[in-house]
């Protein structure tokens, strides 16, 4: 074989970049944050507030 046919072909596509590694973190993480159910408080931090809150009469 000789080295004229052992060459890889060429690409039938270009390597072009959009979106900077930066964006696409950042896309990442926003997606997360929206996507991730909120945090359920703290009992402590509950209970000291229903201790703060003046009882009705």
């Amino acid at each position: 074989m000789s080295a004229t046919e052992n060459r890889p072909r060429p690409q039938s596509y270009a390597l072009v970049g959009g979106v900077s590694m930066r964006d696409l973190l950042a896309s990442c993480a926003a997606a997360e944050a929206v996507s991730t159910p909120p945090r359920l408080p703290d009992p402590e931090t509950v209970r000291a507030a229903a201790e703060r809150r003046p009882k009705a009469a």
